[in-house]
């Protein structure tokens, strides 16, 4: 038996998430169908997180095992051959005994993009959230630093998950942007060693209040200390999420190493480069 570790991108907009559901197509769904139809194994193909529906990855890390003896490269080939054009697999690596994509990460780093000023950018639509105002760039990323630390953020959970504990350790967040033209583009990340559910969006709609001046940068931390979801702003669209990448602990048997994917960015074209 054979653990491989894949790292794989994919456009979000056309699947109901990750996790495998009755009531539309997921990308774990695509990509066990795809293994199956290559190797007539029936395998689980398990993700670092269960992306929500729309929502899209540069780095998403998966495990799975197999007991073929495909090369790594055969691997990738065969599963682009496969699998629908939303998604890609970057690459295959042979990882240790036991190694899960989930319970071996140290930590994940989510993207967020806001295109904002009056007019819509027509190509960056489909991957950004239009606000129809000009934000208070330098503001938001003072309330940003808010968030990092080790903190309870019961106020940027939405209902849906039950989770044992709501603390997390956030490690970085920052948003910087950008004037091009008409467009301002704003981008918006955070690194943290686990995410409640929708804690990126409900952050990154809280951010928005601050950059429009009706709240200072302090009320995120207010909030925080609150602990009340219904204080704090909206949920952002899925359409503006990205998973970055995932970090993993060198391991000395072999196969699992921090080096991160090489960063990308949202092309003006609406294309992930």
């Amino acid at each position: 038996m054979r653990f491989i570790k894949l790292t794989v991108s994919y456009d979000g907009t056309n699947f109901v998430g990750w996790q495998r559901q009755i009531n539309g197509s997921t990308i774990q769904q695509k990509m066990e169908e795809a293994w199956l139809s290559i190797s007539g194994e029936t395998v689980t193909v398990t993700s670092s997180g269960r992306t929500d529906a729309g929502v899209h990855a540069r780095g998403q890390v998966c495990s799975m095992r197999t007991e073929t003896d495909f090369s790594c490269r055969t691997i990738v080939r065969a599963f682009n051959a496969r699998t629908p054009t939303a998604i890609s697999v970057l690459s295959a690596e042979e990882a240790f005994e036991g190694f899960n994509a989930i319970s071996h990460s140290i930590c994940k780093t989510y993207c967020y993009y806001i295109q904002s000023g009056r007019i819509l950018d027509p190509l960056r639509e489909r991957y950004a959230w239009f606000v129809p105002h000009q934000l208070d760039i330098e503001a938001m990323s003072q309330a940003a630093q808010y968030v990092v630390g080790e903190h309870d953020f019961a106020c940027f959970q939405s209902t849906g998950s039950v989770r044992r504990s709501t603390v997390r350790n956030v490690m970085a967040c920052t948003v910087s942007g950008r004037q091009r033209g008409p467009f301002q583009d704003i981008d918006f990340s955070v690194t943290a060693d686990g995410f409640l559910y929708n804690m990126v969006r409900s952050i990154v709609g809280t951010l928005i209040p601050v950059g429009l001046g009706r709240q200072k940068p302090e009320w995120i931390r207010e909030l925080i200390e609150q602990k009340d979801r219904e204080l704090a702003g909206q949920t952002a669209p899925a359409k503006g999420l990205f998973l970055d990448h995932v970090i993993y602990a060198d391991d000395a048997s072999g196969g699992i190493h921090t080096k991160e994917p090489t960063s990308t960015t949202v092309g003006l074209d609406g294309s992930m480069g």
